[in-house]
């Protein structure tokens, strides 16, 4: 799985189009293994982002929980913790 790619799913506030899009895009660049296609392969790759983005917009519009929502900035502060304890402070 990409590391870049987070989880969207159940956030207050919800993931954003622009979110997904660009889950979408880390997921068509890993698949793929193009940062940046050629021009013969552009117009896939830029349908291939654009059917992810669908289809990933409707399973998290679908999807369905009973937990409370996440909140975005303790989820980073909590990360941001983590990360620190991993690899410690940068001096």
């Amino acid at each position: 799985m990409c590391r870049n790619i987070k989880t969207l799913f159940n956030f207050e506030p919800p993931a954003t189009e622009d979110e997904i899009r660009a889950a979408a895009l880390q997921f068509v660049r890993k698949l793929s293994g193009f940062n940046t296609p050629s021009k013969a392969n552009q117009q896939a790759f830029d349908r291939a982002i654009a059917e992810v983005t669908a289809t990933a917009g409707r399973l998290i519009g679908d999807l369905v929980t009973n937990a409370e929502p996440r909140d975005r900035v303790l989820e980073a502060a909590r990360l941001r913790e983590r990360t620190l304890a991993r690899f410690g402070s940068k001096s």
